[in-house]
């Protein structure tokens, strides 16, 4: 998250995103940057128009909230079976999503 937020702050203040602008603002940070996430998000961003995804992103409706009405509550089984976990890393690490740990 820390290299996608150090780009967004090079993209706000008019700056080029480039890999040493990150590693800096990440050491600045107090943070080791990784050298090869840092290659694959300005690589990821290269094609991207930040500016546009960010419009995109702010017409985007907010989530739901999570919380269960108590009629729901009610009408779920008492067990529910909990779902493997591979499944969720595997789908996690896939796309940009892995490159923003």
């Amino acid at each position: 998250m820390e290299y996608l937020h150090a780009s967004l702050i090079l993209h706000s203040s008019g700056k080029k995103v480039t890999e040493k602008a990150i590693g800096e603002i990440l050491t600045a940070a107090g943070l080791t940057p990784d050298k090869n996430r840092i290659k694959g998000l300005v690589a990821a961003l290269g094609e991207v128009d930040i500016k546009e995804a960010l419009k995109t992103a702010a017409v985007m409706p907010a989530a739901a909230p999570v919380a269960a009405s108590p009629a729901a509550a009610a009408a779920a089984p008492a067990k529910a079976a909990p779902e493997p976990e591979e499944e969720e890393e595997e789908e996690e690490e896939s796309g940009l999503s892995s490159l923003f740990g």
